[in-house]
């Protein structure tokens, strides 16, 4: 009973931090803030969805499935945004230095 209220709980919070996440990242000026935006809420939301997963495995080799995919998660996703990152820098996009305008009017 309390292993499956943790579970759902960690799966809420999961599925409404992506969704949050995503609409999120439209309020950030350019690409390289909303990268960064997108790719720490992509790694925390898989994190919890896959740990509410695992509580409602078990010990499993369902729960040692998903703890493989969170490993690669882990350290794919952050690889990833690096990458993507790098690739637009070298590509010519530069990220946005001046100041916003919510700064210049205080």
């Amino acid at each position: 009973m309390i292993i499956d209220i943790a579970s759902w709980i960690l799966l809420l919070a999961g599925g409404a931090l992506g969704i949050v996440g995503g609409i999120g990242i439209h309020g950030f000026p350019d690409f390289y803030s909303r990268l960064h935006a997108a790719g720490i809420t992509d790694t925390l939301c898989a994190m919890l969805i896959l740990l509410g997963l695992g509580l409602q495995a078990g010990w499993s080799i369902a729960a040692f499935k998903l703890a493989l995919i969170f490993v690669f998660l882990f350290f794919t996703s952050p690889t990833a945004s690096h990458a993507l990152a790098n690739a637009a820098l070298h590509s010519g996009l530069k990220p946005r230095l001046d100041s916003d305008e919510r700064e210049a009017g205080s």
